[in-house]
């Protein structure tokens, strides 16, 4: 089956519910319209449709492989990504200086998820790239960003970041990689990094690693971590490429998915010590690298809207063709396509609506990004930065445990046939997982929304969202239709549901943190749910009146068909979390620890 990238949906999401209209109102996104937005997106569909998404089979069946400290990649791999630099795709939203399009996140992420879908173990690639642009643009010296940034953004090189090590994984207080200074001002670096994604390739030439590590004398703990520049080869005064660094790939893992992607063991300062260079201060690397992974934990959430999409694609073809027994009631004399079928069609739109309703939430959330940094005003920008904050480890974590659910059913609507590899449906099921795991596991991000999101302002930005959607609900009991107050009943009991749980963590942050902190995945996926079943109702508001509009029929009532379904049957899911998190914390703790 042919991957056919969702233009029309993303395009719905950008004008109805991101605004894009207003985006282009913004300084520098003036040209950031929806005629603008839709030529990008067809020509990014263009390319992803023809030349990646054919490699992601490729990838699963013959993976990247490891021989003699170096990594070859999928064939077929290299050329793509030569294509995809020389379309210039990875500038599309840094900046013009630096050979960048400058073009707004909202336009951006819809890309990124076009990418995603089309092939996730080649889109991680130029994903972390863009995480090394952005931390370089925001610490790195103004030497340092026009020596590594312009040739990541025409995709000559590429980047990494060094966070994990054997010892240490979400916890980097343990971060034990050493930087002796140099009297030149350079640094060496000696240490061991695990997980590092194309840590080593043959598609650039050069690779700009960017390292965790702790300079002598620092104080322990996260406090006395710096950031350093390594790149694979040093860079001479005038750009062009010097001496191999000593950083070497000594092995490369074999994994449950993303196989074509490869994660390295990366091993620095075997040979007298890798030649580091300070990002910014001393002591302040966790501070910087938190821009890198912010920005990759918005596109983790992206990754996991796209997989599902891809999923969802394939059943639906699979459930068209397969045909198997008589409809029950009986509307078909013989068999029929297995689609005609109650649970089928059950399962089919369980997949869409998710995977829509994260689509539309990721939009909003690149929209208020976009007004955070371009706004030229700067209650505005405050406003939206504090939204979008919120939103990220929403758009990380509900996106991301969806797509487990979402690809799971794509397994299940294929059959026997979905646990056959050749298929493909199992594969977007292997790939899914490491989504909820790497760049913060959803614990992790349930974490921070509870503690910095939410209990920190004592619930103000969390109520503040729940009042905007509540002013939604007013809006759909005004809608003269069936669809739209059956919707607002159902939102409006998953928005009380979530005020009580947001109380109910203030109240017991300081008081029992186990308690609060027991119920953090939960509430992470009460929120997410809310968030994204609050965009679908104000997709069905959209939709209804482009309907009476007279446009686009066939879409717009599958916009509404879709909206209403997530109500009926996702949005009520919330009230089971808020009964878990606000009645059943105790029963988590209770048991002894030698017990289990």
């Amino acid at each position: 089956m042919t991957f056919k990238a969702p233009v029309k949906d993303m395009l719905f999401a950008m004008e109805h519910l991101a605004q894009l209209d207003q985006i282009a109102q913004l300084p520098g996104f003036e040209e950031a319209n929806l005629e603008t937005a839709q030529a990008v997106l067809e020509e990014c569909a263009r390319l992803n449709e023809e030349v990646i998404a054919p490699l992601n089979w490729e990838g699963d069946k013959h993976p990247s492989w490891w021989q003699d400290g170096q990594v070859f990649t999928t064939p077929g791999f290299a050329d793509a990504f030569r294509q995809y630099a020389e379309g210039g795709w990875q500038g599309l939203q840094h900046p013009t200086e630096f050979g960048g399009q400058g073009l707004p996140k909202t336009i951006g992420a819809a890309c990124g998820e076009i990418l995603n879908a089309a092939n996730l173990s080649f889109a991680l690639c130029p994903l972390l790239t863009d995480g090394a642009i952005e931390a370089l643009l925001t610490a790195g010296s103004e030497a340092q960003k026009a020596t590594y940034i312009p040739p990541m953004i025409e995709g000559r090189w590429t980047g990494t970041m060094n966070l994990t090590e054997p010892q240490a994984g979400s916890d980097l207080s343990l971060v034990r990689t050493r930087a002796e200074p140099q009297p030149d001002g350079t640094y060496k670096i000696f240490g061991t990094k695990i997980y590092i994604t194309y840590g080593e390739h043959d598609m650039a030439e050069n690779i700009v690693h960017l390292v965790l590590a702790r300079v002598q004398g620092a104080p322990e703990g996260v406090k006395g971590i710096s950031l350093f520049i390594v790149p694979k080869f040093l860079v001479n005064p005038d750009g062009s490429l010097g001496a191999r660094n000593d950083v070497h790939c000594v092995s490369i893992e074999h994994k449950l998915g993303i196989k074509a992607s490869p994660t390295c063991v990366l091993q620095y300062g075997d040979h007298g010590g890798a030649v580091g260079y300070l990002v910014g201060e001393e002591n302040r690397g966790l501070e910087y690298m938190f821009i890198m992974m912010n920005a990759a934990r918005y596109a983790v959430g992206v990754q996991g809207i796209a997989v599902s999409e891809r999923a969802y694609q394939k059943a639906v073809q699979y459930a068209r063709d397969r045909i198997q027994s008589r409809p029950v009631d009986g509307s078909v004399a013989g068999a029929a396509p297995i689609i005609h079928h109650p649970d089928v069609r059950r399962m089919l739109m369980t997949m869409r609506a998710l995977t829509e309703g994260c689509r539309a939430m990721a939009a909003v959330a690149a929209a208020a990004y976009d007004a955070a940094h371009h706004h030229p005003d700067e209650s505005t920008r405050r406003q939206n930065q504090v939204f979008y904050e919120f939103m990220v480890p929403l758009v990380k974590g509900y996106s991301t445990e969806i797509s487990h659910e979402v690809t799971s059913l794509g397994v299940q609507v294929h059959g026997g046939m979905g646990f056959v590899e050749e298929t493909g449906a199992a594969q977007y099921y292997r790939d899914a997982k490491i989504l909820t795991i790497y760049e913060g596991t959803t614990a992790i991000q349930a974490n921070d929304l509870v503690g910095r999101k939410t209990a920190r302002d004592g619930g103000a930005t969390a109520l503040a969202i729940a009042a905007q959607v509540q002013a939604t609900e007013a809006e759909l009991a005004a809608s003269d239709t069936e669809a739209a107050r059956a919707v607002q009943a159902r939102l409006q009991a998953a928005r009380l549901a979530y005020e009580e749980v947001v109380r109910f963590i203030v109240a017991q942050a300081k008081a029992d943190p186990v308690a609060a902190y027991a119920g953090s995945v939960p509430y992470l996926m009460l929120a997410g749910n809310l968030m994204a079943g609050w965009q679908m109702a104000r997709a069905l508001l959209a939709a209804q009146r482009e309907l009476a509009a007279g446009r686009d029929e066939a879409f717009m009532r599958a916009k509404i068909a879709t909206a209403r379904f997530y109500a009926d049957h996702i949005l009520t899911r919330c009230s089971g979390w808020r009964d878990s998190i606000v009645g059943g914390h105790a029963s988590i703790a209770e048991m002894a620890l030698d017990a289990f």
